[in-house]
């Protein structure tokens, strides 16, 4: 894993204000507040939740259809709907994030076709200062992501943020995607951190599950991963619009 340097003089933040959906959770408080003294670990996904999914969803289901099509040589319409069914096969699998399993699978270079569009990527609002905001804080940003090590430096490469963290994880190095129980006995063994005192935010709904049942106490959704979609059901967990909301509740309860 990548253990990364720790920022230094970091500069007061300034408040900022968004708010959190109503949807339910068996972690919500009552005003939906988050209590910023009981957690020290911040777990954070990556893809839906600190960048935007719209790269993500234009990639699979939109450039990699054109260049298949072209390569197969057939048309757009049925190379779409081949390659949606082999998605679907493999959803909720490693192999779904896994970079060589669809180079290998497609005939397709993966990694060339994402550099190719690399531009699309982009954080969502705030993030940078949320990132900051847990460092100057106290916390211990942790990226946790079932993305693929290419698709990471990739990403890490177009918006900077990689310094922002303590550690970068990649559900790959434990042979098992995040949405499996098998992930997080390893990630216990492997990462110093308490369950009890841990915030989860994802956008996949079925991690979060996994996670509640081992432990992680606290658990955040994300309400629209993909900014060109409607917002997503959440199953119940409190979804986050945004992260200006516990900017200036870190801030505040943290006295910054």
């Amino acid at each position: 894993m990548q253990n990364l340097t720790n920022l230094t003089g970091q500069r007061r933040l300034t408040p900022l204000i968004l708010a959190l959906s109503k949807t339910r959770n068996f972690m919500a408080t009552e005003n939906n507040t988050i209590d910023w003294t009981q957690i020290d670990t911040v777990f954070l996904d990556m893809d839906g939740t600190l960048m935007d999914l719209a790269f993500d969803n234009y990639f699979w289901h939109e450039y990699v259809p054109q260049v298949y099509s072209k390569a197969k040589n057939i048309d757009h319409k049925k190379a779409k709907e081949l390659l949606v069914a082999m998605y679907k096969n493999q959803r909720g699998t490693l192999n779904w994030y896994c970079t060589d399993y669809w180079t290998r699978t497609l005939g397709l270079n993966i990694t060339e076709l994402k550099h190719q569009i690399v531009s699309r990527v982009c954080l969502f609002p705030h993030v940078n200062q949320f990132l900051s905001c847990l460092k100057h804080c106290g916390k211990r940003p942790v990226l946790l992501t079932n993305a693929h090590q290419d698709s990471i430096a990739i990403k890490m490469n177009k918006t900077g943020i990689a310094p922002l963290f303590d550690r970068i994880i990649c559900s790959h190095y434990y042979g098992h995607a995040k949405e499996s129980d098998r992930f997080w006995p390893l990630l216990a063994q492997d990462e110093d951190y308490r369950p009890a005192r841990t915030l989860l935010i994802d956008d996949n709904v079925a991690v979060l599950k996994a996670a509640h049942r081992h432990g992680i106490k606290f658990l955040l959704s994300v309400a629209q991963p993909d900014s060109t979609l409607p917002a997503q059901d959440t199953e119940g967990f409190i979804a986050i619009r945004g992260f200006a909301k516990m900017i200036f509740e870190l801030s505040h309860q943290s006295g910054g």
